[in-house]
């Protein structure tokens, strides 16, 4: 089924928002430096130089100007969108539903980015970042409720059913992740089973389960302005 921007579709009976596809593809460590928070996961490069890119970047002891309420928010912002792999317009869309719905809108707003398809595989362990799991899903690897799922911001629920699909290569892929992830530890909101490659949703994540590395409330009140 195509991705059209602002699609909606009815599967199973509930309402699933479908965003465009759309992936960061610049430079991973300067952006994880520059926010100071590994943003798509370990980085090396931020643990060898904890201080943000460019010429001035390193220089110690000189005084920084005081950042304003604005370049604040406007950074809370951008962490959150790299962090979940989406663009601005789509960042745009999932504030707007989460504005809509009844409920505190940065929580909401977490919900909703915690939902995505991509991010259910990288909780559950079939990647060990969600550029990977994104990946993982565009290429057709994954099952939802039994039925074949292609699209990473597809907005999953609680109940859903997740298995990768049942070929020597999805399953090689799925391994190798579960492999890279052993050491981390399951949410408690997914059920994993890592013997037949798949696992569902019990419910919406608490937000200090997901750990978004953000003020998600300087995000509310800079779309506020």
């Amino acid at each position: 089924m195509p991705a059209e921007e602002g699609a909606e579709s009815l599967i199973s009976g509930t309402q699933n928002f479908i965003y465009p596809m759309a992936r960061y593809t610049g430079p991973r460590d300067k952006i994880s430096r520059r926010f100071g928070v590994p943003l798509f996961g370990p980085s090396k490069a931020l643990e060898r130089r904890a201080y943000p890119p460019g010429m001035h970047g390193g220089i110690r002891g000189g005084r920084r100007p005081k950042r304003s309420d604005y370049s604040l928010a406007l950074a809370e912002k951008q962490k959150l969108r790299f962090q979940y792999g989406v663009l601005e317009k789509q960042f745009r869309r999932y504030f707007a539903e989460a504005q809509r719905r009844r409920g505190v809108t940065g929580t909401l707003l977490i919900e909703l980015l915690e939902m995505r398809l991509d991010n259910i595989i990288y909780r559950m362990g079939f990647s060990n970042t969600r550029a990977g799991a994104r990946q993982f899903v565009n290429h057709g690897h994954v099952l939802v409720n039994g039925r074949r799922v292609d699209i990473p911001s597809y907005n999953t629920k609680p109940g859903d059913q997740i298995a990768v699909r049942d070929n020597p290569r999805s399953k090689q892929l799925a391994l190798r992740g579960l492999d890279l992830t052993q050491a981390v530890v399951q949410p408690e909101w997914v059920v994993i089973d890592r013997d037949n490659l798949e696992g569902s949703i019990s419910r919406v994540p608490a937000r200090d389960e997901v750990d978004p590395m953000v003020n998600e409330q300087l995000v509310v009140e800079l779309y506020s302005r």
